[in-house]
């Protein structure tokens, strides 16, 4: 039998975080150890209040499975729903098969390495001014994520950030903000500021106004995708797929998901929480092949784990060996 072990970490961020649901100071991550009494795999996962998740929740749920015998990735599907708790366990679980094996999981899993790829970088949700600035300060990064609120000032921010950083390619979160006026409104004049991406404009739960909806900018799924069961209804509304690994539920899940939307026509933006480079690592990993990658939680973070992430000139690095996977 496998030992199982989670706790939690807190990690302080180098400034507030914020969008439209709120802002934060620090990130919470639920790390999970497993153990075949030789070799050693982690993942980690991010609880997430929006879906119901809190750190006491993700680590009851990987308490319900340590007695498990037999714990496999395969296994693991059915005992625990898509979301952080089997994140941690599935990234866990792959580790260890990695070491056991002394292949990398990239191997294990027939993904192609690709030695760098580039990575939007987030400026957070804040007055006009503040999101300039920020842009101004990141001008060398070669793509930036701008997250809007759905009020009066979200054109005025990107014309702001546009200005500050004239040649950045410019993508758009709406974190569900947004009703289907101040879409129509907004994004004639987006297009025109050259951004390539809006995501989640609408709540996930009333997003089927964008089949009504002209998409004069690509739309990209955030909180409405989550795993391949969602694919169907997301046909007719968007263009691209965010997956998260906390979403999906790990890596296991996420290989299916990019196959899957692939297969239905989809474009990819590989996204995450805001989290250390253990939790990137995988996600990383399905960089190589996406359209757009969005991971630079690590970057967001005071300070990062030991052999973390290469961020450099805009790209990120392949995960070492003594990192993950």
């Amino acid at each position: 039998m496998l030992t199982v072990e989670a706790r939690e970490e807190v990690w302080p961020l180098r400034e507030p975080f914020r969008i439209s649901r709120g802002s934060r100071t620090e990130a919470q991550v639920v790390v999970v150890t497993v153990s075949d009494g030789e070799h050693t795999g982690r993942g980690e996962g991010v609880p997430v209040a929006r879906y119901n998740q809190t750190t006491d929740s993700v680590l009851a749920q990987i308490e319900s499975v340590k007695s498990v015998r037999d714990l496999d990735r395969h296994k693991l599907q059915q005992l625990l729903a898509a979301g952080a708790a089997r994140n941690a366990l599935d990234c866990a679980l792959w580790d260890l098969e990695a070491k056991t094996s002394d292949k990398h999981v990239w191997e294990l899993a027939n993904i192609p390495a690709v030695d760098q790829v580039e990575t939007s970088f987030t400026i957070s949700l804040d007055t006009t001014d503040r999101m300039a600035a920020a842009a101004k300060a990141s001008a060398t990064s070669p793509i930036l994520k701008l997250k809007l609120g759905g009020d009066s000032s979200d054109l005025a921010r990107v014309e702001a950030v546009r200005e500050a950083a004239p040649s950045a390619r410019l993508l758009i979160d709406a974190n569900e903000s947004w009703s289907p006026e101040h879409y129509r409104q907004i994004v004639p004049a987006l297009k025109e500021l050259a951004v390539q991406l809006i995501e989640q404009p609408f709540p996930a739960d009333s997003d089927e106004v964008l089949e009504t909806l002209d998409h004069l900018v690509p739309v990209c799924a955030d909180e409405s995708c989550h795993t391949t069961s969602d694919l169907p209804r997301l046909m007719n509304r968007y263009e691209v797929l965010n997956v998260k690994l906390d979403k999906t539920g790990g890596l296991t899940e996420a290989l299916r998901l990019c196959q899957s939307a692939r297969n239905s026509g989809f474009q990819l933006l590989i996204g995450c929480m805001v989290c250390s480079s253990l939790g990137i690592a995988p996600a990383r990993l399905l960089a190589g092949s996406a359209d757009y990658v969005d991971l630079d939680g690590p970057v967001l973070l005071a300070g990062d784990r030991n052999y973390g992430l290469l961020y450099a000139n805009g790209r990120i690095g392949m995960p070492s060996k003594e990192l993950w996977g």
